[in-house]
């Protein structure tokens, strides 16, 4: 019986990689694996996890705040706790080796994991490492990672290139374009842009499309799914009622992704690390609109890594209320470029990363 801790989460970026590998070493070892997942007391995962059926561990960590506030005074003593803690769970659990994906749990589980001897491996899904996963990469067996040139943060010889794993099924076959252009009310005689801003919803991306549309005169001249996230529903919803403008799906969540990218033919969108690596494996056109408030401004790292191998297009956030769907719209309607931008970013893609993954762990395991 192999037990394996996997550690991660604060964000659907760090918890969903996670249970991909989880899902993925179930598939290879069925019940010859034993999974623990370890997160933040107070963070998604631990309402996220267990809902799909695994086992999860919390510790007291947080991170810093960027501004001055009382709570950093804490974080000393939350860090220490969270060690204390976390060389505890993988003693009791008995954990042959622990895998780390980012987050506020991941560094303490991999430090302990570390010093007790437990091999550890580091799932880094940017294109710019953080300062954490430097650090922790120094006693990691092996550094999975989503990007080329990576060898500037981490030791060459242990990184290995995987992909970001991914759950549920992305391709740029998808599902019928037709199917999923009738499903929004669309026809095939005009292009789609797909506006997406994660479940929440993304101010930015939000107040360029009410300036789109405030411009128009009650008709889009592209098909446009225009998704508000939860927080920002009740105001877009209120938004379009005072503008109607035909050819305009507006909804706070998508239920079937697969219909989004198959009706689209541009997507605006942050650059996420899990977004990006879906987009590559859709091959859709796509205009990033990194988000700044993101540590060491990682997002901008990600999409460029991209926009340099001609594989997607970006705008800043400061510009893009202005310029974003003005840029999507003529994007849309010039097809050479579409077809280089699809061709670009299909070759970026990474379909079995968390097998991948999967090979890496049982690797290690079988050194040790």
């Amino acid at each position: 019986m192999k037990k394996i801790i996997l550690s991660g989460g604060g964000t659907g970026g760090h918890i969903y990689p996670a249970v991909a590998v989880a899902e993925a070493l179930k598939r290879k070892w069925g019940e010859d694996v034993e999974l623990l997942f370890v997160g933040a007391e107070g963070k998604m995962e631990m309402e996220k996890v267990p809902a799909l059926g695994y086992r999860i561990e919390g510790l007291p960590v947080a991170g810093l705040q960027r501004r001055l506030t009382l709570s950093n005074l804490a974080l000393p003593f939350k860090v220490m706790s969270s060690v204390r803690r976390a060389r505890r769970i993988i003693k009791e659990f008995g954990a042959d080796m622990v895998v780390g994906f980012g987050g506020y749990a991941s560094a303490p589980v991999l430090w302990a994991a570390q010093r007790l001897g437990v091999p550890t491996l580091i799932q880094e899904q940017n294109s710019y490492a953080g300062l954490t996963n430097k650090i922790l990469a120094k006693r990691a067996k092996c550094i999975c990672v989503s990007y080329d040139n990576m060898e500037r943060f981490f030791p060459a010889d242990r990184i290995v290139l995987t992909g970001n794993p991914l759950r549920g099924r992305f391709s740029a076959a998808g599902v019928d374009r037709e199917e999923a252009l009738a499903y929004y009310g669309f026809t095939a005689d005009m292009p789609t842009i797909f506006v997406v801003g994660g479940s929440l919803g993304t101010r930015t991306q939000n107040e360029m499309m009410k300036r789109w549309i405030a411009s128009l005169d009650g008709e889009a001249p592209v098909q446009v799914i225009w998704q508000t996230g939860k927080f920002y529903e009740r105001e877009m919803v209120e938004f379009l009622k005072a503008h109607p403008t035909k050819n305009i799906w507006q909804g706070a969540f998508i239920d079937r992704m697969d219909y989004a990218y198959a009706a689209a033919d541009v997507v605006i969108s942050r650059s996420g690390a899990c977004t990006v690596s879906e987009l590559c494996l859709v091959a859709k056109p796509t205009i990033f609109i990194p988000s700044p408030n993101v540590a060491e401004d990682h997002q901008t790292k990600n999409a460029m890594a991209l926009v340099e191998k001609g594989a997607a297009e970006i705008i800043p956030d400061s510009e893009a209320v202005e310029r974003g769907m003005a840029e999507a719209v003529a994007l849309a309607k010039d097809e050479k470029r579409l077809e280089s931008l699809s061709q670009n970013i299909a070759k970026l893609a990474i379909s079995d990363s968390a097998d991948r993954v999967v090979r890496e762990i049982e690797s290690v395991l079988n050194k040790k």
